[in-house]
């Protein structure tokens, strides 16, 4: 055990995690701002481990795309293995936390939204989950007393606090738990406030948590990857438009 704790270090969750489970609509703010329904079970999607980004790493836009959004989200870090949680034990879990984006390619998830379709082209393309630095959990007593922030170009685009969600993290716990088996190093997005917007090739992202003794913030790189090309192209099925060639933002 600790030769393999060792060669995975929590602090690297972006490494060796699994699972990046992802919740929709917990906040009431961005559920109006998206003309959605408040639900009364949490909204789940999954991304791949390769959707991960982290510090330093180029953030990357599909060819099939022309309207990518940020998300800002507070990421929860699993500290190890659970199966159907109770609530109440739900934070014993945790490891820790990071600040996520949650790259949207907001054409194609509407799109799917219309064909009833999953989000998958939307949501969880190569590079689609900026993360920052891993914080202990011991650093955060409370994750619901935290005021996330994100600006474009130095300006304030989401702000929002973690008192506001709809569904609390213990909640969120122990209902994924339920359905997923949670591992050690996994890492749920608990969902963004209002203020989601478009982003362009050259932006400037830059996010942070309030809240914290010591300043979060999370800059992904803005530049053009060679894993994209401009001969890349993917079409919904029954879509009528063309595709897009290959940008970068």
């Amino acid at each position: 055990m600790g030769i393999m704790a060792a060669s995975r270090p929590l602090s690297r969750f972006w490494e060796w995690g699994k699972n990046i489970v992802c919740v929709g609509r917990n906040y009431a703010d961005h559920v109006r701002e998206m003309r959605s329904a408040v639900l009364s079970e949490p909204v789940l999607f999954l991304k791949p481990s390769t959707a991960y980004a982290p510090e330093g790493s180029p953030i990357l836009m599909p060819a099939y795309t022309r309207n990518l959004h940020h998300e800002l989200e507070l990421g929860v870090v699993m500290g190890k293995r659970c199966r159907a949680v109770p609530e109440a034990a739900a934070m014993d879990y945790v490891g820790g936390y990071a600040l996520c984006l949650d790259m949207t390619a907001r054409d194609v998830q509407d799109e799917c939204k219309k064909k009833g379709l999953p989000w998958t082209l939307a949501k969880s393309f190569t590079a689609s989950c900026p993360v920052s630095a891993f914080v202990p959990k011991e650093k955060i007593p409370d994750p619901h007393k935290l005021k996330l922030w994100l600006r474009v170009n130095g300006e304030l685009r989401q702000e929002g606090e973690t008192a506001s969600m709809i569904f609390s993290i213990p909640y969120i716990i122990s209902y994924v738990s339920k359905i997923i088996t949670l591992e050690e190093g996994d890492i749920i997005l608990t969902g963004t406030p209002k203020g989601v917007g478009p982003v362009k090739e050259n932006d400037e992202i830059e996010a942070g948590i309030h809240g914290l003794r010591q300043g979060l913030t999370l800059l992904p790189k803005l530049e053009c990857s060679s894993m994209i090309t401009a001969h890349g192209s993917l079409e919904l099925p029954g879509s009528s438009n063309p595709p897009t060639s290959a940008s970068r933002f």
